[in-house]
């Protein structure tokens, strides 16, 4: 077996959802999510034996390029992140009803598809291609099935799909120079690819703006509030807990060891923008009366931290990075699953109508105060690990970076905390909120089991990892 029998499944399964009917779409896209996620377990297994799961073969020759697959612990972590919550984000929709239901699975398979080619791509093209394949099913997942002012959502989608395709473009060109280079689009042949300072920043650039836009960085930011608030909760959740990685895996894979010249000189500059948008999200989150918007911001902060971490050019920068995408992700799925079951009951996500949640469901009350308290970083959960390894490896560059990127946990636990106080406690609502369903507490274990587990014990996840990212630093370090 090898990496791309997890791609055949889930594009199969994107097609036999969408021909199931609308009846079975759900089960039959959950169904297939498991089985990519059984799939992704049985190949982590293959890894650690020593088996060669990578793909290499010839595709098209003229130019040249290869269908090629590179299954090393960095993409086999952002794989298993993927797998693991696509069916955790189609289990959590069973409470909702959607229209042409069989459209909408395929779709989130079809995402789950193109997300994990990004990931595992070797080939340049290749990795493209994947990386413009996800967009268009996030397009018209967040276009047909979002919630509010029609006018309004498409604005946004389409600022978002303009924004991010325009982004692309530059990439693009960058890889079209690098072949010329190169003769290859291969990622090793890239590698070695010998740049001058003036070429390696413009190619260093080139990728930022398609990164920058994509995780978002400030201040190519501007999409993504109204996106994540528009869209239906799991596109939200696709966006904020998989898709984002896409951007920041990226800048670790493909900008850095290509560029390390321009990385190396303008590290101070992209730090300093990382951290920008840690304070900027932050206190933007203390304004917001939307639960979705305030989440946004509070993902655009942490998202920033991520960011910084892996500009640092650090084994602990890159580390404390990855282990944070991967807390972000379970996180920010749990949070804006929770503000959807609010929904769900109120039927508004305005803070200022909410309270009283306490008394009614202290279940969900506590599963609720868990997701916040993993947000800010307390000990023992899994985002305290990637957050405090990435501000030891911003200490190791500038002790201010370390002391202004802190202020996340800081404002963090102010704004989160205070949310919690007005959404859960105060004054009841008028209306009744019903205690958790089975389908919704299966989602929220799933999560915090997650959280807490790798909170205690992370080195699985850094064992997996640290190979590839000393590698990574190798390159970087030739240069």
């Amino acid at each position: 077996m090898n990496v791309s029998t997890i791609l055949i499944i889930l594009l199969i399964g994107a097609f036999a959802t969408y021909f199931s009917g609308d009846k079975l779409a759900s089960k039959v896209a959950l169904l297939f999510s498991l089985a990519a996620l059984g799939c992704s377990i049985v190949l982590l297994n293959n890894y650690n034996a020593g088996e060669n799961i990578s793909v290499i073969n010839s595709w098209i020759t003229q130019p040249k390029i290869s269908f090629a697959l590179n299954a090393d612990g960095l993409g086999l972590a952002m794989v298993l992140l993927t797998a693991a919550l696509t069916p955790v984000i189609i289990f959590s929709s069973f409470g909702n009803e959607y229209k042409n239901s069989k459209a909408f699975y395929g779709l989130i398979l079809f995402m789950a598809f193109a997300m994990t080619g990004t990931f595992l791509a070797a080939d340049g093209l290749l990795y493209y291609i994947f990386w413009e394949l996800a967009l268009i099913p996030i397009y018209f997942i967040a276009l047909i099935w979002g919630n509010g002012d029609a006018d309004e959502r498409r604005k946004a989608v389409v600022k978002f799909f303009i924004y991010t395709l325009a982004g692309s473009l530059f990439m693009l060109t960058a890889f079209i120079y690098l072949y010329q280079k190169a003769g290859s689009f291969l990622i090793e042949d890239l590698y070695k690819v010998q740049l001058s300072a003036c070429e390696q920043f413009w190619i260093f650039l080139a990728f930022f703006l398609a990164y920058a836009i994509k995780i978002p960085i400030i201040p190519f930011h501007t999409w993504q509030a109204n996106v994540y608030q528009k869209a239906p909760t799991v596109g939200t959740m696709l966006l904020s807990g998989i898709m984002l990685k896409m951007g920041l895996y990226s800048v670790i894979r493909w900008q850095l060891p290509i560029a390390p010249l321009a990385a190396k000189e303008y590290m101070y500059i992209f730090i300093a923008l990382g951290i920008a948008g840690v304070i900027y999200g932050s206190i933007v989150a203390l304004r917001q009366n939307d639960l979705k918007k305030l989440l946004a911001y509070s993902s655009l902060a942490h998202v920033g931290l991520i960011a910084a971490g892996s500009y640092t050019l650090t084994l602990d920068g890159l580390r404390g990075a990855v282990l944070q995408m991967i807390a972000h992700g379970f996180v920010v799925v749990g949070l804006f699953f929770a503000a959807e079951v609010i929904f769900r009951r109120f039927e508004t996500r305005e803070i200022s109508k909410l309270g009283g949640i306490r008394t009614q469901s202290p279940k969900f009350t506590s599963m609720f105060l868990i997701l916040v308290l993993a947000s800010v970083a307390l000990p023992g959960t899994f985002n305290f690990v990637g957050e405090f390894t990435v501000l030891y490896s911003l200490s190791q560059v500038n002790i201010w970076f370390a002391l202004l990127g802190g202020t996340t946990i800081i404002l963090g636990a102010y704004y989160m905390l205070r949310m919690f106080q007005h959404v859960m406690l105060g004054e009841t609502n008028s209306k009744t909120f019903a205690d958790v369903t089975l389908n919704e507490g299966i989602s929220f274990t799933v999560i915090i089991a997650v959280l807490l587990f790798f909170g205690f014990y992370p080195k699985p996840i850094t064992d997996l990892i640290t190979p590839s990212l000393e590698t990574i630093l190798n390159v970087i370090n030739k240069n």
